[in-house]
């Protein structure tokens, strides 16, 4: 389960996504997870489907891999969509018992919500699968710049955020092997209630923060033994520049931006 985790994960290519400057993926997927909320048609959700299969395709990744990579996250997914549901009021009672009841318009959240979810996980996999973590660490190093000069360390929050994206499937692969070996003393993770399988996590929980903790320590010991004293003074071998499919991947992002707010407008 663990091991099909694509988020944080690099995939090496030459594609027009791979190409892109990280600064421009950077701003390009945060600013697409705030134009997903305003979102509030399914022409709206159609388009912004479309875009993200577009940029999968010239990213050329598999679609059918991308969705392999969503699967270990649907069940916390699912738990949104079910707790907004649940407890989202307005338009036709369809069921009702106590405090619990579903309407039209919580069905109705509850799609859309599943949706900007599933949006939001796949760019930011876009990104993570086509971005080399040097030129992450670079890119959020450029954009943070402008606040050094209020006393905020770019670069160890560019370095931390880099560190931390990059341990997300490295730390989900020590969990799978913990599990296998789990398994193979005759742990059952997937039988019995639910209460049952959380309590069959809980061993899996020492071991691994164990493993984190000592990979920290390595990759401490590692960085002051190559001298590393901070962003003070360090020059880059890799000098970040703008092209051409820069500009036009901000410009085809500015269209779609403005299709969603006509539909916003004149349709929702």
């Amino acid at each position: 389960m663990f091991d099909k985790l694509l988020l944080g994960r690099y995939l090496q290519g030459n594609s027009i996504i791979h190409e892109l400057d990280p600064r421009t993926k950077l701003l390009g997927s945060f600013f697409f997870i705030v134009i997903v909320f305003l979102a509030n048609h399914w022409l709206a959700y159609l388009l912004l489907a479309a875009f993200v299969f577009f940029v999968i395709k010239l990213s050329n990744i598999s679609i059918s891999y991308f969705l392999r990579g969503i699967r270990p996250m649907l069940w916390i997914i699912m738990f949104t969509v079910i707790f907004q549901m649940l407890f989202t009021v307005g338009g036709t009672v369809y069921f009702q018992l106590g405090p619990v009841t579903i309407t039209s318009l919580g069905v109705i959240n509850a799609i859309y919500i599943f949706m900007r979810l599933v949006l939001i996980i796949m760019m930011s996999t876009i990104l993570t699968l086509t971005t080399a973590p040097l030129e992450l660490t670079d890119g959020i190093e450029h954009l943070l710049r402008p606040l050094t000069r209020l006393g905020f360390p770019s670069h160890e929050v560019a370095l931390l955020l880099s560190i931390a994206l990059r341990y997300v499937p490295t730390l989900m692969d020590e969990a799978q092997k913990i599990m296998n070996a789990q398994r193979a003393r005759g742990v059952e993770f997937d039988e019995g209630s639910f209460i049952d399988r959380v309590k069959a996590m809980v061993p899996i929980l020492i071991p691994l923060f164990v493993s984190a903790f000592n990979r920290a320590d390595e990759m401490a010991i590692a960085m002051e033994a190559r001298g590393y004293r901070g962003g003070e003074g360090r020059t880059k071998y890799r000098q970040l520049k703008y092209s051409k499919i820069d500009a036009y991947a901000l410009l085809i992002l500015l269209l779609v931006t403005a299709a969603l707010i006509a539909i916003r407008i004149f349709i929702g």
